[in-house]
């Protein structure tokens, strides 16, 4: 049996970074509602190497199929002239359970969806009029988070920094190029999170990156690279001095996301976490309710962004 595919090509003509903003956003409101279905996340780091996979699915109601998702990231992939990140998407009938087709993404759905997460997050809780938006990382992920988070905001200026030097002033040339944002490689963190409205974190570090001291009255952080176990971007304290915590996935998060390291640290219990992000969207709780406020949300990653944004996709290629 022949299953008909999708590759990355077709796919990054066939969505855009407003078309999945709007896709996650319904998402994330089904979720919040109820509507969805997911089961826990398979995560396998593979022994002597920097290497990792990801199995995500769920169901949403109303999406007439249903993805599994292999996501892979090696993290020494550009050493051998490779991306750091790969995966596909099988797809099967809701309904019935029968297969239906293949998406050949490698990672590109996976990294737009969960800009788009980022995008949704922001405009839950970042304040309404911000100018300057800080990022730590330069890889694709740092590229998906500016990319959809202006659907939501307007700002003209760029902090960053990277471990990756050369990479990092490639990264601000790109974006002032793509976007006309006046862009500037910071020296460090700190300087990025003190000039920061909305602070994007987009790494794969396994130390903290972001001291709380840093954190000042009005600032949104959307950290998105504490997805497997072991992982962690901000100083456990962060959470712990945020007004506000919002977790994509509140079991995810307390097993391996930034809430888990806070958790063990005895600095929140799960019951200060004060909303999962699809209760926010669908108005179930509210988001930022002050300017002074400092918000913090974790995002995992969850299966219903992946089932969401490939039914989407395989109806936008034109596939029958």
């Amino acid at each position: 049996m022949m299953l008909p595919s999708l590759d990355e090509h077709t796919l990054r003509g066939a969505v855009t970074p407003a078309d999945a903003v709007g896709v996650v956003r319904k998402a994330f409101r089904a979720d919040g509602e109820g509507r969805t279905a997911v089961p826990s996340v398979i995560n396998l780091t593979v022994p002597g190497t920097r290497g990792e996979f990801h199995i995500k699915t769920a169901w949403v109601a109303g999406v007439p199929l249903i993805a599994v998702k292999v996501a892979s990231g090696f993290y020494d992939n550009p050493a051998l002239g490779l991306p750091t990140g790969s995966g596909l998407m099988a797809l099967f009938d809701a309904a019935t359970g029968m297969p239906l087709g293949l998406l050949f993404d490698n990672g590109f759905l996976t990294d737009l969806r969960t800009g788009a997460a980022g995008a949704v997050a922001a405009d839950c809780l970042a304040r309404r009029e911000i100018e300057t938006v800080g990022v730590i990382g330069s890889g694709v992920q740092a590229r998906f988070q500016v990319a959809c988070l202006r659907e939501v905001r307007r700002f003209r200026r760029l902090v960053a920094w990277s471990i990756d030097g050369p990479g990092l002033e490639s990264y601000c040339r790109e974006m002032h190029d793509a976007y006309g944002l006046e862009t500037v490689a910071e020296a460090g963190p700190e300087a990025v999170c003190r000039q920061a409205d909305v602070l994007v974190t987009a790494t794969p570090s396994t130390t903290p990156l972001v001291r709380a001291e840093w954190l000042h009255p009005g600032l949104h952080i959307t950290a998105v690279g504490s997805d497997t176990p072991g992982k962690q971007e901000l100083e456990a304290a962060c959470l712990g001095r945020a007004d506000l915590v919002v977790v994509d996935r509140l079991s995810q998060c307390a097993r391996f996301g930034e809430l888990s390291h806070a958790l063990a640290a005895g600095i929140m219990r799960e019951t200060d976490v004060w909303a999962e992000l699809g209760e926010v969207v669908a108005g179930l709780r509210p988001g930022r309710t002050g300017e002074a406020q400092i918000t913090i949300c974790d995002l995992t990653g969850v299966g219903f962004q992946d089932t969401a944004i490939a039914a989407f996709a395989w109806a936008r290629g034109g596939v029958p």
